[in-house]
């Protein structure tokens, strides 16, 4: 009896609770190393490392834009200090040293959260955890995921218990205004805190006193913070950068994927129950924070659910910002559900026994999905660039750039929004770039020219202009068959160009050089042909996953070439190395039905949804059903695409037009409105115009369909507003006014048809 006593004592339960905890936080936090070691996939590193550099060889901080030939000369104000430390790392350790900073920046933020947390805390990170190692890849962001966890870690344990190192954040704040612009967020933090203890003004009892304090010590905190944010190089001049960035907003949030919206739809939400693939992280994670919202709004913690609920919405709102989300549920929602789980050990054998079967479970959760990792089961089933361990990640161009080194190829060289980054180290300053991902320097009209161009086939005049304006000669681009292929449709028109001509091709990237008398002798010497060059273009690797990659990105680049039987069979080899690919059956399913095999087509798509849902194999299934002759499992193939699209107008506007070839006008009418209804608020200039004449000549034609022509005009003149140099669609409207009794009108539109094309007249 004494003995069970004994062991329901305070100290011998806080004994226990400590060494729970201590097994918790090893678990997450070793979860946290191996998820945070991988190979580098970011985009923006490659002139964040290029800054380093440039400031390390002209021992000064540039406040102009130096790499590219679009935009030098604009201004430019970027903390440096993160360059100037990754790029000390890359001279230390090189690309594999730079993995793993950004494997121990995850292990300090999974340390700083679990800093005076329960085991609760650490099974909720481990939860969520795919989210955060996404952002702890080596950028400049970094640093803006471990400050904020900082700030809300120590402000929210000095609301909660009374006592922090709040002193810590004025100091930290310092070091953040130059490492990156997110700083505000801290700033943000510090006057959410505030708000906070102005709320508990409202009560009088006898811990006012001490909320005034609070309130008194919290002010001169944000005061503090606020005057470490003019210790930077340029002074107040800083807030001028982020105004610049906010006023980018509303182009970048629908240009950039990072600052999209996540489409929330049932069957992404159905990915909640995918523990263990990380996949489903953020529904899990907005599980958990509407799960304690309702906690907190029960025992009536107001500023807890203010937090959940806008931390949530978020989450939601912005990719990037996930991250951020994740950490501050963690660390709320954390405290909530940590003061129903922490009473286990007061006697009561079910809660023992449902506390232990959770800290089994996440304990085996966080094992089963650290071995994935390992084995880059987690990697190579996901549409990712990247692979477990350190150094670069296989997308990135370092053979074509040592060729174009080697052979000098004659700069200026055009380039991707998603290769200029790595080009501007890796080829700069010798080849400046044409644009990369830091945006502010560039104008909108270089941003949208380029994803414009990228869309166009090389005789296209907007290439001859661009060209000649900007003095382009070669052309380097991604061939990944992730953000890279999908963003060149024109390889094949590329290669038989007159205009540009192949020099360079691999598994991963293609270099092209425009014809001119300084060139023919470079081109004569280099040239290759597209659909004779072997395919993978280099050794085997000895890697597995290296291996699987070449074999993958051949099999795309075969298919896009009209190589389709090649294309199969480097599918055979990807898939003899790991079958549970989605996009690798999506490529294979492409192959197949370029081959006329239509029905194994339909079953890779198939495997491919199940396997990796994503809108390109859905719109694929929707077209092999169509031609299959069923319109409504086509139909619900669209409408499942559209469900996970971050364009779903494009798609419900793919379904409208399908629907209408399909004589089934009525349908047509019902997608052409749920078009409009999901297009985004303000789009790319380069496809405004186009959708709003898709849409209108569609509803046209169908309400013509249906008879209704009185209906049908206005839609049909819309349409003419945005193309009026269409011949048919004056002779369409003429047919409108004529059926309509508006016989006057439909010989003016007649006219008008005989002024583009003489030959209506006769």
């Amino acid at each position: 009896m004494n003995d069970r006593i004994a062991k329901n004592t305070p100290a011998a339960r806080d004994v226990r609770r400590l060494w729970l905890m201590v097994g918790a936080s090893l678990f997450a936090g070793g979860y946290a190393l191996l998820a945070g070691l991988r190979t580098l996939s970011s985009f923006d590193l490659g002139w964040q490392l290029a800054t380093g550099r440039w400031i390390s060889q002209h021992h000064e901080i540039p406040g102009t834009e130096l790499f590219s030939y679009t935009a030098s000369g604009g201004l430019w104000i970027y903390p440096v200090l993160s360059e100037a430390i990754f790029y000390l790392t890359y001279r230390l350790g090189g690309y594999s040293l730079l993995s793993w900073l950004g494997a121990l920046v995850c292990v300090a933020v999974a340390v700083i959260l679990l800093w005076r947390g329960t085991p609760v805390t650490a099974w909720l990170l481990i939860l969520v955890l795919p989210l955060i190692a996404k952002r702890c890849t080596p950028r400049a962001d970094i640093f803006t995921l471990l400050f904020f966890v900082l700030f809300v870690a120590v402000l929210w344990q000095k609301h909660r218990i009374g006592s922090g190192p709040i002193w810590l954040l004025p100091i930290a704040m310092v070091l953040w205004v130059n490492l990156h612009l997110g700083f505000p967020a801290g700033l943000a933090a510090i006057g959410i805190y505030a708000v906070a203890k102005c709320i508990g003004l409202r009560r009088h009892d006898g811990r006012r006193p001490k909320r005034i304090e609070d309130l008194k010590q919290a002010a001169l905190l944000l005061g503090l913070s606020v005057v470490a944010t003019f210790l930077n190089p340029w002074g107040w001049e800083i807030y001028l950068s982020l105004r610049r960035q906010a006023m980018a907003m509303t182009f970048t949030e629908h240009q950039i994927s990072e600052w999209t919206a996540t489409p929330i739809s049932w069957e992404s939400a159905a990915s909640v129950f995918h523990l263990r693939d990380g996949s489903g992280a953020l529904f899990q994670l907005l599980a958990v924070s509407s799960v304690a919202l309702v906690i907190a709004l029960y025992r009536r913690q107001w500023g807890s659910s203010l937090i959940l609920a806008a931390a949530a919405l978020v989450a939601i709102r912005y990719v990037r910002f996930q991250a951020l989300s994740a950490c501050l549920i963690v660390i709320v929602a954390g405290w909530l559900f940590s003061s129903y789980f922490d009473r286990f050990a007061k006697g009561n054998r079910t809660r023992t026994a449902v506390f232990l079967i959770l800290y089994l479970g996440f304990s085996t959760l966080a094992v089963l999905r650290s071995i994935d990792l390992v084995s880059n089961r987690a990697y190579l089933s996901s549409s990712g660039i990247t692979a477990f361990g350190s150094g670069l990640s296989w997308w990135f161009p370092e053979d074509a750039a040592s060729f174009i080194e080697r052979e000098k190829i004659p700069p200026q060289l055009f380039n991707s929004f998603n290769l200029g980054g790595y080009l501007t180290w890796r080829l700069g300053p010798i080849y400046p770039d044409y644009i990369d991902g830091r945006y502010l320097p560039f104008s909108p009209d270089i941003f949208l020219k380029q994803k414009e161009l990228m869309n166009l086939p090389p005789n296209s005049p907007e290439w001859k202009q661009e060209s000649e304006r900007r003095g382009i000669h070669s052309v380097i681009l991604s061939l990944a068959r992730y953000d890279g292929l999908q963003f060149f449709p024109f390889l094949s028109q590329f290669c038989q160009s007159d205009v540009w001509a192949p020099v360079y091709l691999d598994d991963v990237s293609a270099v092209f050089v425009r014809r001119s008398p300084d060139t023919e002798p470079l081109i004569q010497r280099l040239r290759i042909d597209c659909f004779k060059a072997p395919f993978p273009a280099k050794e085997l690797s000895k890697d597995r996953v290296q291996r699987f990659n070449q074999w993958a990105n051949a099999a795309a680049i075969l298919m896009v070439l009209g190589r389709s039987d090649e294309a199969i069979a480097a599918t055979d080899h990807a898939l003899a190395i790991f079958d549970e690919n989605g996009n690798l059956h999506y490529i294979r399913g492409k192959a197949l039905a370029a081959s006329g095999r239509s029905m194994e087509a339909l079953k890779e798509y198939r495997a491919a949804v199940q396997l990796e849902p994503n809108e390109s194999a859905y719109v694929a299934l929707a077209q092999i059903y169509r031609k299959q002759g069923d319109g409504t499992a086509a139909a619900e193939a669209f409408v499942s695409a559209a469900h996970i699209s971050s364009d779903p107008h494009l798609i419900y506007l793919s379904l409208a037009y399908t629907l209408l070839d399909d004589k089934h006008p009525k349908e047509a009418l019902r997608a052409f409105g749920d078009a409009v209804r999901t297009v985004p608020p303000s789009g790319s200039t380069v496809t405004d115009s186009q959708f709003s004449f898709s849409v209108a000549h569609g509803r046209a034609l169908a309400l013509f369909a249906l008879g209704n022509i009185a209906e049908a005009i206005p839609y049909q003149e819309e349409a003419i507003r945005e193309s009026p140099e269409r011949v048919d669609l004056w002779l369409e409207l003429s047919t409108f006014y004529e059926l309509n009794g508006r016989r006057e009108e439909a010989q003016q539109a007649r006219s008008h048809a005989a002024v583009i094309d003489p030959r209506v007249a006769h």
